[in-house]
């Protein structure tokens, strides 16, 4: 949410040019991450741009527009910490996460493959991990680029340690059978990308990268 109350960031000024130039409107709505596919598929929302993971699994649920971008998977911790990665996976560390997140699911499901014996702390977002990190409750925390990005230049005395897992094509997400509006969007975005504005959306949230 931006200072004036209304939904902001890069999905959605992406999503707002993309309405404007394909003639609908869009509506914001804030949706609990774990529950956003029901959500989708019980037609409470028409569609999902929240930098979602296209995952194997996700994509039995749902339909995927083609990738607008690609995000690294990072552990955060505090500036001062001395963890390294091996301590994460095999200290005991509490590890922060969102609840219902692809990253999450990869680290709890390797977790058990591997052995690892972090203790899984899950959040409704990226944020209130952070600062549960600035404070001490948890050791470190992972998530996608971009919210380790914004924490840090929000001023929050974290920082990166090591990007983890593979990088994640983030897409729109819509119910099976919707392909008109699949079409739509696929075209919206391919118009953005060679569009002037595109390039002013990497400037303005350098810390998003772009495909």
């Amino acid at each position: 949410m931006g200072e004036d109350g209304k939904p902001a960031g890069f999905d959605v000024d992406s999503m707002n040019w993309i309405a404007d130039k394909m003639g609908f409107k869009v509506t914001h709505m804030p949706i609990e991450w774990s529950s956003i596919i029901p959500s989708l598929n019980a037609k409470k929302i028409d569609m999902i741009c929240s930098g979602m993971s296209i995952t194997e699994e996700r994509s039995q649920q749902v339909a995927f527009s083609e990738p607008y971008f690609i995000m690294e998977r990072v552990f955060v911790v505090r500036d001062d910490s001395k963890l390294t990665e091996k301590d994460i996976y095999n200290g005991e560390v509490r590890l922060g996460m969102q609840n219902g997140t692809s990253e999450a699911v990869w680290l709890v499901e390797n977790a058990e493959k591997n052995g690892w014996n972090f203790v899984p702390s899950f959040y409704d977002t990226c944020p209130m991990a952070i600062k549960d990190l600035v404070n001490g409750r948890i050791q470190a925390a992972a998530m996608d680029e971009a919210p380790a990005k914004d924490a840090i230049t929000s001023g929050n005395p974290v920082r990166i340690l090591t990007r983890f897992d593979y990088p994640t094509k983030f897409g729109v997400a819509l119910r099976k059978g919707d392909d008109a509006l699949l079409k739509t969007i696929n075209e919206g975005y391919k118009l953005l990308k060679a569009d002037p504005y595109w390039h002013e959306l990497m400037k303005k949230y350098p810390d998003v990268g772009g495909e």
